[in-house]
Formats: C-alpha cells, sequence, structure tokens
C-alpha cells in the first residue's frame, strides 16, 4: 500500500476533501463516481457495513469484514480481495484522509452489467471504502436526557423473503420505516415482525432492562448488529443477565429502561415509546453503567490504524 498522505485540516478530512477508494484507486470525493449500470445502484445490489474508528483503531474491524463477507456469501457475491486485504485498505483509507476518529462505509455492490436483473451480467463487483470525521448521530443532550420512539406501520422484512442479516444496499424496508417516525416526531422508530413481535429500530437494534435482566430480540428477525454483541458481552462481563427473547410492546412500554445500540448510536437511552414514559422518564443506571462500560471499550480497543503499530500488533 501506498504511504500516508501529510496532515489534513483540524477536523481530520483533507483540505481539499476526503480521497475515497474506489476498485483500486484512491480518488478525490468530488471525482468518485460509479457506473450508472451497476446493480447497486440499480438494484440495491450490493453489501456493505458502517464501521467506527477511536483514538487511532478501528473497533471489532474483523467481527464487521466477516459479517460483510457472510452478507455477500448469502447473496452470492464474491468480494475480489481477502479479508486480509480488504482490511487494509481500509487502513490505508483512513490514514490517506488522517483519520484517527472516523465512520467507515465500506460497500461491495454487483458491478457493472446491463438494465436486467441477471447478475451473471455483473462480471466483476465494485469495491468503495468511503471514511469520514467522527460525527454522533444524535445531539448530546439526546444522550443526557434520553430519545422520544415511535412504532411505526411498515413490518420489518420477514426472513422468509429476505434475511434481516443480509446487511445489503436495499434499505428501503428500513427507510419506510425512518420516514414515518420523521413525520410523527421520533427520533428512531421501532419496527414489528409480520408477527406483532418486536425486531428492531430503523437503524438500530434494541435492549429492554426489566428487574436487572437485559433483555433483546432474538437475530432470527432483526440484525446481528456487531454492536449489539458488544452491548451483551460488557452486559454480561458487568455481571448482568442476557436474555434472547421475544418481546412484545407491552414488554416495552412496561420496561424499567430501554436503549438501543448501532455503529453510529452507540448506545443511546430511550425515555419515551409511544407517549409511554419507560420508568421514570429518565435515562436509568443499567444503561448509564453499560453506556460507560462501552465507551472504556471502545477507546482501548481496535486495530491500530498506523501501519508501523499495526506491524508490532501482528508480530
Amino acid at each position: 500500500m501506498a504511504t500516508a498522505m501529510g496532515p489534513g485540516s483540524e477536523d481530520g478530512a483533507k483540505p481539499d476533501g476526503l480521497v475515497i477508494y474506489i476498485d483500486g484507486a484512491w480518488v478525490p470525493e468530488a471525482r468518485a463516481a460509479i457506473s450508472v449500470f451497476d446493480h447497486g445502484f440499480l438494484y440495491g445490489d450490493g453489501v456493505f457495513e458502517g464501521i467506527r474508528a477511536y483514538n487511532g483503531r478501528v473497533f471489532r474491524l474483523d467481527e464487521h469484514l466477516d459479517r460483510m463477507y457472510d452478507s455477500a456469501k448469502a447473496i452470492a457475491l464474491e468480494i475480489p480481495h481477502t479479508k486480509a486485504q480488504f482490511a487494509e485498505i481500509i487502513l490505508e483509507t483512513l490514514r490517506r484522509n488522517n483519520l484517527r476518529d472516523a465512520y467507515i462505509r465500506p460497500v461491495v455492490a454487483r458491478g457493472v452489467g446491463d438494465l436486467g436483473l441477471d447478475p451473471r451480467k455483473c462480471k466483476k463487483a465494485t469495491v468503495v471504502v468511503i471514511t469520514k470525521p467522527l460525527i454522533s448521530l444524535y445531539p448530546k443532550e439526546r444522550y443526557e436526557k434520553g430519545l422520544t420512539l415511535v412504532t411505526v406501520s411498515t413490518r420489518r422484512t420477514p426472513p422468509e423473503c429476505v434475511s434481516p442479516n443480509i446487511k445489503s444496499l436495499n434499505y428501503l424496508n428500513n427507510i419506510l420505516g425512518r420516514i414515518e417516525a420523521n413525520t410523527r416526531g421520533a427520533d428512531e422508530g421501532i419496527m414489528l415482525d409480520t408477527h406483532g413481535f418486536v425486531s428492531e429500530a430503523t437503524a438500530d437494534n434494541i435492549f429492554l432492562i426489566r428487574k436487572g435482566v437485559v433483555l433483546t430480540p432474538p437475530p432470527h428477525n432483526t440484525l446481528k448488529g456487531i454492536t449489539r454483541q458488544t452491548a451483551i458481552e460488557v452486559a454480561r462481563a458487568e455481571g448482568y443477565e442476557v436474555r434472547e427473547e421475544t418481546i412484545t410492546l407491552f414488554d416495552v412500554y412496561s420496561a424499567d429502561e430501554v436503549f438501543i445500540t448501532g455503529t453510529a448510536a452507540e448506545l443511546a437511552p430511550v425515555v419515551v415509546v409511544d407517549g409511554r414514559k419507560i420508568g421514570d422518564g429518565k435515562p436509568g443506571p443499567v444503561t448509564k453503567h453499560l453506556t460507560a462500560a462501552f465507551r472504556t471499550l471502545c477507546n482501548q480497543t481496535g486495530t491500530p490504524i498506523d501501519a508501523e503499530e499495526r506491524e508490532r500488533v501482528l508480530a
């Protein structure tokens, strides 16, 4: 890989804009483009990940790549790089943008074909890596005071149609849910499955706390979120019982605490759902405890971005 570029601006980005990786080359964001015949653009045919870097380290990089490659295998999409090669592409993109704290978006689309559906017409996948300075999904006061959620009418795509664990480029199901949440003035929307059980939020996983036990829906009807799994591991390490079980809206309304998890959201407290106050209407003690432990973990672990430090770790 090429060496990293020089210093950027105060927010980490280069003064002349970000550098984007596309199919073997790093190009200025103003010139970053794919073909209009790419099936990723035409049909949402591809996979992606959302990853974060904290303090010069990429958090759970291997787990994110494992999930992306699993998603690609599920849709018979061949990624033209090994996981080790893809990891280095991500790290080099961060270096070229002089980023130590970042949001990372690797994308693998089916590639250039024609206007038909047949993926055999797409001879080679398109690979894109975007890295941007790290920003919080919600304003700081939302993390301090809590989020408001509503249950949306759009049901989560059932696993017998498309597995929720394929993190594909087609997010229209979730977007329709988010549109409804937006029109109702909520921070996020809860999506139910076709049986009426709680699946997930439009862009996040959901957790409840009842009598000190941490509960979350099982992964058969919800995405196996990397932050979700991290929250489960953190909770168990901190001594909490964690259960994956079917959850109803009654369980949500009557919970002592609710929080959501996601790469961009991290752990975010929820204090109102469908007009019902959760607990005492303030972020609860368990949520605060897990959030602090999660942030400590994020800031102390991960894959080093610096090439020399990475070599020392791998040695």
